[in-house]
């Protein structure tokens, strides 16, 4: 590897080029200045960063004591929340108060609907999400299970009439809940008119299939048209506003759709994923300097607006682009813009992780999370500096890092201390760069309003993953005993409290209207109707955003932000009573029931099948999130959040003697043949079989588990990282 020296650092010579060739120039800044303000950063912070990951392993190691002294006695909550505090573990609530965070974007404070989470290596993926912003239904309704097959409405390469035929009637069954008519159902409309000379009551004119007229039940909803007007009064497009979210009514007579509609409508545009978390952490495979400058140069990319990304389909090139803003004419005559992107909030690696893109005055790799926050905000500067005539990703002047796996408020603070560095380096005014407070550790659960506290001028979302944050759940009480089953961990008590005492403690702190209270990953992608029926939880639970796994899944899951109001349910729910403390407290641990050893064998196969099933794809391939067949064939979004609950429930198992190493070994042998039959159609999949020892990919998953005890807070990246490496190294030669 050739580094470049400057100042006291050593700096991988991709890195280096690409912050001075690429970065700096429009930055309004220097590549020096850049690099010295890095190693200021390492020397001011360095150290402190170290403290707090020491501090987690002291706490850990007094947890893993506490609970093998008081081994074979029965469980005394209250003792063990005397200890919690007694370590300074769990801190005593303050007074309350509410966050004041201020020039947050829209979409973030006032608007509910759905967030993507997109690998930002991935630029064809990436430029997708962000144009997410806008989708349509009649395409995520036709493609996907939401439709049913029957009476001849099967997919097919052709267009099916018949099917087109269902989905104009789910579309038109939508708009009855989201922008009723005065009188009759959008199903009997066969013309849509608008006059613009007309007072607000008469804008919109449905003639029905009897030869009725009527309008709109709520006419302030609609908010604007696209294009010019025919002698009808039909424009290209009805622009409607609903709960904050905009939808189109797309008429073109001409169309190949359009012509099956008695209306001309050829289509139902939706505003889908509002937000976009572009992500530097769990869905990506990022262990060196060139995946690093490859994260970097996509992120920049996007900030600019300039990012594409070519592809072959069908035959065809197709070269994908960001989007433009959308126009519309209001009723006055004035013009409206929309932004045709998602705006995008950039997640940070956590504190635990150190990168050799970067080497200290020792020689040592520097701590991964302030360089990722100093390079989000430098490339940010694009999007700061950009012509105000031009699509911006923030109109209010922000820069949106989400951070990761902070365990409790000290950490919080250390994250808001380099923030605030950070800003008199690169002269930006003070909170300027806001935090999203991922709610995913067991520290940052229980002292969750002493987090927000800390973070009270920058935070501008909480989001409970509830992966990570099981993983964590597991490990913290690794000596407690055995854990039940993982799928029983949905409906264990501190599960159940841990998701609502997330949206009690976040509207407490004021966030409604100022920030997001999220909600974790649909993990079905090819479930849709199942998403579709089940996923308007989330917005009834207050959330006014969740997490989709596709912009199809963004599509559809607007649907739901158009029949809950989020901000009227978060009014009613901060008069209600509070999730409580003592609940997440409750481990949940197996206690006096044994499982059978028919449910043993089954629980080790669901885990080592769902651990190689990732890991031979990020080791061999460097795929940090991809749709994996569980053990049924049933395609679920994994990343290492999921990666580390299996681990964890393994290494758990096995400490506590409900199976054995050889148990585990035979399964893992077992699920790897399983495992590569279920990717032999893949042409680059490389198999774990025969010779399961000589697989890189096979050893690290051994790692994971036999290891899992060790490692810190139960974290898969370490094994993973060095495993990665090995398979590049050898593919290298």
């Amino acid at each position: 590897m050739d580094f470049v020296h400057v100042g006291n650092l050593r700096i991988a010579k991709p890195l280096h080029d690409f912050i001075d060739k690429e970065a700096a120039p429009g930055s309004g800044l220097d590549a020096e200045h850049f690099w010295s303000t890095l190693e200021a950063l390492v020397r001011e912070l360095g150290l402190r960063n170290a403290e707090l990951l020491a501090k987690r392993d002291a706490l850990q190691a007094a947890i893993d004591q506490w609970h093998q002294n008081n081994s074979g006695l029965s469980f005394d909550p209250s003792s063990y929340k005397q200890f919690l505090i007694s370590l300074d573990y769990l801190i005593p609530p303050g007074t309350e108060f509410s966050i004041h965070t201020a020039n947050v974007d829209p979409e973030i404070a006032v608007i509910a609907g759905p967030q993507l989470v997109v690998p930002i290596t991935n630029a064809r993926y990436a430029v997708n999400a962000v144009n997410a912003r806008w989708g349509s239904l009649y395409d995520a309704l036709y493609g996907t299970d939401v439709i049913d097959d029957a009476d001849g409405a099967g997919r097919s390469a052709e267009y099916n009439p018949i099917r087109g035929a269902k989905v104009m009637a789910e579309a038109a069954a939508f708009l009855d809940k989201a922008i009723p008519l005065n009188e009759g159902s959008h199903t009997d409309v066969r013309r849509y008119s608008v006059f613009a000379n007309q007072d607000a009551r008469h804008r919109l004119i449905a003639v029905l299939d009897n030869g009725a007229e009527t309008g709109l039940a709520q006419p302030e909803k609609l908010v604007g048209y696209a294009g010019a007007l025919n002698a009808d009064g039909e424009p290209e497009a009805l622009l409607f506003r609903n709960l904050g979210l905009h939808l189109e009514i797309r008429i073109d007579h001409g169309h190949h759709i359009g012509r099956e509609h008695k209306a001309g409508v050829c289509d139902v545009i939706m505003e889908a994923a509002l937000t976009t978390i572009l992500d530097l952490e769990d869905s990506v495979a990022v262990v060196d300097v060139e995946d690093k400058t490859l994260a970097y140069r996509n992120l920049l990319g996007l900030l600019k607006g300039d990012l594409r990304a070519g592809f072959s389909k069908g035959g065809k090139f197709i070269d994908r682009r960001m989007n433009t803003d959308r126009h519309y004419t209001k009723f006055n005559g004035d013009r409206l813009n929309l932004s045709g992107r998602s705006l995008m909030l950039i997640r940070n690696v956590g504190l635990l992780m150190t990168t050799d893109a970067v080497l200290d005055a020792q020689g040592k790799e520097i701590p991964e999370g302030i360089l990722d926050a100093l390079a989000t905000a430098f490339l940010s500067l694009h999007d700061l500096k950009a012509d105000k005539s031009t699509a911006r990703n923030s109109r209010a002047g922000s820069i949106y890092i989400v951070k990761p796996k902070l365990h409790g408020p000290e950490e919080v603070r250390f994250t808001c201390d380099l923030f605030t560095l950070i800003e008199d380096a690169l002269g930006l005014a003070r909170n300027t760069i806001k935090i999203g407070i991922m709610d995913e550790e067991r520290r940052t659960t229980l002292n969750l309003k002493e987090c927000i506290r800390v973070a009270r001028e920058r935070v501008i979302f909480i989001n409970t993953g509830f992966l990570d944050r099981t993983g964590d759940e597991i490990h913290t009480s690794m000596e407690a005993g055995p854990m039940v089953r993982k799928n029983d961990m949905r409906i264990e008590p501190w599960m159940l409290n841990y998701e609502d005492w997330n949206v009690d403690v976040g509207l407490a702190a004021g966030l409604s209207g100022k920030a997001q209270i999220g909600k974790g990953m649909w993990a079905k992608p090819d479930k849709m109707r199942e998403m579709v029926e089940t996923k308007i939880a989330h917005p009834r639970a207050g959330a006014n955003c969740a997490w989709v796994p596709s912009p199809t899944a963004a599509t559809l899951h607007a649907m739901h932000y158009h029949q809950v109001d989020v901000f009227a349910r978060q009014r009613e729910l901060i008069d209600k009573p509070r999730a409580r403390l003592d609940e997440l407290l409750r481990l949940p641990l197996l206690g006096e029931t044994s499982p059978t050893p028919a449910q043993i064998d089954e629980e080790l196969a669901n885990n080592a099948q769902s651990i190689l099933g990732y890991v031979v794809r990020w080791v061999n391939q460097g795929v940090g999130c991809s749709k994996v067949p569980d053990i049924t064939n049933v395609g679920l979004m994994e990343d290492r959040a999921t990666l580390r609950i299996s681990s964890q429930h393994m290494a758990n198992w096995l400490r506590h003697g409900i199976c054995t190493r050889e148990q585990v070994l035979a399964t893992l042998r077992r699920m790897a043949d399983v495992v590569d039959g279920q990717n032999a159609g893949d042409p680059l999949y490389q198999p774990m079989g025969p010779d399961h020892d000589q697989s890189i990919a096979f050893q690290a998953a051994c790692d994971l588990i036999f290891q899992g005890r060790e490692q810190p807070n139960g974290y898969t990246e370490p094994i993973l990282h060095a495993r990665r490496r090995e398979v590049k190294a050898a593919q290298r030669g």
